[in-house]
């Protein structure tokens, strides 16, 4: 079966499959900053962006297909009509299972946990938790964010030094700089310090319990809500060593060279760097019938050869759809992405 002439079972048509661009949902919130316009040409009639979900079949913010036969389609409905598209990975069956996203903290964002798959399904309507891992783009000089806590608490203590304010000397504060990795599980005790642009790559889920919010208002002069009793019932209060950063082996091909960034049982993500500039060859990438994959281009630009030599234009801030069974492309340009797949 080749990626020219597929004929999927019970469909009138053939087709062939092509990678395609995606526009992302675009989120405002009082932490949110302009980087995301500025750097990565976000478009959005909103005051900031904090978040741009680049990759998502969330119905709070579905991804929009913008080139290719799909074009004008949700993401959502292009997987609905052509499941295929996902591959046969345990995790893809019937939905795409990660969202991707851009996050631009001008300020911190509250001190929050997110719940696993099993409490999420018993407790909020059958959703995903929410595990996530964190890829530094930009780090202010003294960024920072939050990572558990330095020794062990229990609901008690928590409660007590929310009461009297003095929650900030608990958590374990990591100063952070550019090309950082942070794998964050369902029920670590986390937040994202100011001065930190980030990609997010995580379960498909919107699932968040504020601990904390550094009793900040809205614009409506209004305290955002907290979810104390939800958050204590997810939380790990045990004290956590600080991460330390994984090591990283380049693999080079001609034109192209990855690394391992994050694997587990959610997702798997990858840092590709491309340099096909004055070479004769292109650099190649294959998309068996596992997994798609969701190509998020962190700097540079180029174009996707396909194999009936179709080309696809992408610069830095595109996200690119990649259907599963596409098999081989070739990449051209000099670029930097980081390579999502389950």
């Amino acid at each position: 079966m080749t990626s020219k002439n597929l004929n999927w079972k019970n469909r009138k048509t053939v087709y062939k499959l092509r990678p395609f661009l995606l526009q992302s949902a675009c989120k405002e919130a009082l932490w949110g900053g302009q980087k995301l316009k500025e750097h990565f040409g976000k478009q959005a009639d909103l005051d900031n962006i904090a978040e741009s979900w680049e990759c998502s079949t969330h119905p709070e913010g579905p991804s929009t297909v913008t080139t290719g036969e799909h074009k004008g389609m949700l993401l959502t409905e292009v997987l609905q009509k052509y499941p295929e598209y996902l591959g046969t990975h345990p995790r893809s069956k019937g939905e795409l299972p990660i969202l991707v996203k851009f996050i631009d903290a001008r300020q911190k964002l509250s001190v929050q946990v997110h719940p696993d798959d099993e409490y999420a399904k018993l407790y909020e309507r059958g959703q995903l938790g929410k595990t996530e891992m964190w890829y530094v783009l930009e780090a202010d000089k003294d960024a920072e964010l939050i990572y558990g806590f330095y020794s062990d608490m229990d609901s008690v203590a928590v409660r007590q030094s929310l009461a009297q304010g003095t929650i900030e000397k608990y958590l374990q504060k990591l100063k952070v700089q550019q090309d950082d990795v942070f794998y964050i599980p369902a029920g670590t005790v986390h937040g994202i310090g100011a001065g930190n642009l980030i990609v997010e790559v995580q379960e498909s889920s919107n699932l968040t319990y504020r601990l904390y919010d550094y009793d900040r208002v809205d614009k409506a002069g209004q305290k955002r809500e907290l979810h104390l009793e939800k958050a204590l019932a997810v939380a790990d209060l045990k004290g956590k060593a600080a991460p330390r950063q994984p090591l990283r082996v380049l693999r080079y091909t001609p034109g192209s060279a990855t690394e391992f960034l994050c694997r587990c049982k959610y997702f798997q993500v990858e840092r590709l760097l491309l340099n096909t500039e004055g070479k004769s060859k292109l650099a190649e990438l294959y998309t068996g019938s596992s997994s798609f994959q969701a190509l998020l281009c962190l700097d540079g630009e180029g174009y996707i050869l396909t194999e009936d030599k179709e080309k696809l234009a992408y610069s830095k801030g595109n996200c690119i759809f990649i259907p599963a069974n596409t098999g081989k492309l070739q990449l051209c340009g000099r670029s930097q992405f980081l390579k999502i797949s389950c």
